[in-house]
């Protein structure tokens, strides 16, 4: 950390001595203030709920500037990545710190295609699930359950486990969250194909039978790979601090990552383009285009209940740089596929327009964030609603393990110990 020359000088109105704080500047954004003395200087803690101006770490892996709308990874812009790289190359840049060359691209996809298999039991596993049970559960227990079957890598220590499970854990996400699917359907599980690509081997997996060979369109499989690339990492949100926490303890890959798929769930969080096409199918249960004024209408009126889902984004005051990445990709499958006039997404096209020009939206910069488009791909594609999460974790795992790896290796981790006020009874006794 590079330590600026202006410091914090902490006062008290009384009478206590002023505390002065060291302050360090990062590569780029806002400056940090060190507390790290502060309870032994003053006895007292900060009070910061949902962290929300707290650094916990220090990190080079991602930046976010909320008011410009830029995503960085390792420096690179998102757009430039989606447009000249595809998501094995991003998960290279992510765990290495450079992007490959093609030596080390050759090898990099070589190895990842060569541990897209899980074990046989995995299959056994599943049957203890109801077939009607969320995929994220299913997904929980599997991630979790990879530690009983790899116990040459469960040493959060070592750097040679750490490899080896981030290279088990991104080849084999795709397997998983496949068979979860298939699982629900009663269909029977497709195995990895080492032909093709990651986002082409998933999509074999997750729509192809034993019936017949299955063609992997060059568009969807474009488009599936955009997506993974743009949620492979978003710098220090609740599923990476969950799996930061975690890991923090010592525990296993495998538990740790567990941990990130359980946070992802939530709909305040990975949930975001499930709840997104909810809306759109309850805005289309009430009659489709021709309410979409009545909808806004009750989104604008500060009584009503109606939220907008899918539009503005808690960090990017601007607009989200990934969703104009995925608005493309969303015209193009949608023109691939002949479904620019379903009446869904139809409805989608009409409710995004409004958000792009009404100035009730434009002045508050709701505009449509990268899980609205996402959640209208994914269903195009054939994917189903309930499965979009399990996307997301499948995505974010190479962000969630580069983090977990950079925490490892910075010689001031500790154990995560978040303090509290506390407001209950005094000491009291039992009569």
């Amino acid at each position: 950390m590079n330590v600026s020359d202006t410091k914090a000088k902490l006062s008290f109105s009384n009478g206590s001595p002023d505390v002065e704080l060291p302050i360090y500047k990062g590569t780029i954004g806002p400056d940090v203030i060190d507390i790290r003395k502060l309870y032994a200087q003053t006895d007292m803690f900060t009070f910061d709920p949902g962290f929300m101006s707290t650094a916990a770490c220090e990190s080079s892996i991602t930046y976010i500037d909320g008011d410009k709308g830029e995503l960085l990874y390792r420096g690179y812009p998102i757009e430039q990545l989606a447009e000249k790289c595809d998501y094995l190359d991003t998960c290279y840049l992510l765990l290495k710190g450079e992007l490959p060359d093609a030596d080390q691209r050759e090898d990099f996809h070589k190895l990842v295609t060569q541990h897209t298999m899980v074990n046989e039991q995995m299959q056994f596993f599943l049957r203890g699930f109801r077939r009607d049970a969320h995929p994220m559960a299913v997904l929980t227990g599997l991630v979790g359950g990879m530690s009983a079957f790899y116990h040459d890598s469960t040493d959060i220590h070592n750097p040679q486990h750490r490899e080896i499970s981030a290279i088990r854990l991104i080849a084999k996400m795709p397997t998983l969250v496949a068979m979860a699917y298939k699982y629900g359907l009663g269909q029977p599980y497709m195995y990895p194909q080492n032909n093709l690509s990651y986002a082409g081997n998933f999509l074999r997996m997750m729509f192809g039978t034993p019936c017949e060979e299955y063609q992997v369109n060059p568009v969807l499989e474009k488009a599936l790979d955009r997506i993974f690339i743009l949620h492979a990492d978003h710098e220090q949100n609740a599923s990476t601090s969950t799996v930061r926490l975690c890991g923090s303890s010592g525990t296993n890959p495998f538990a740790a990552i567990a941990a990130g798929v359980a946070c992802l769930w939530g709909p305040a969080h990975g949930g975001a383009n499930e709840a997104a096409l909810n809306m759109l199918e309850d805005i289309q249960a009430m009659g489709g285009v021709a309410k979409v004024g009545e909808f806004v209408a009750k989104v604008k009126d500060k009584n009503s209940s109606v939220r907008l889902m899918g539009f503005g984004h808690r960090v990017y005051k601007n607009y989200d740089p990934r969703a104009k990445l995925m608005q493309h990709t969303c015209n193009e499958v949608l023109a691939e596929l002949g479904l620019e006039k379903d009446p869904l997404f139809a409805l989608a096209k009409a409710l995004e327009k409004i958000a792009l020009e009404d100035d009730y939206f434009v002045q508050r910069k709701l505009y449509p964030n990268v899980d609205f488009y996402s959640g209208i791909v994914q269903r195009a594609i054939g994917i189903p609603v309930k499965l979009f999460t399990g996307i997301f974790a499948l995505a974010r795992t190479v962000g969630w393990i580069a983090q977990l790896n950079e925490m490892i290796g910075d010689p001031d981790y500790k154990i995560g110990r978040p303090r509290q006020l506390y407001i209950g009874s005094t000491r009291r006794d039992v009569a």
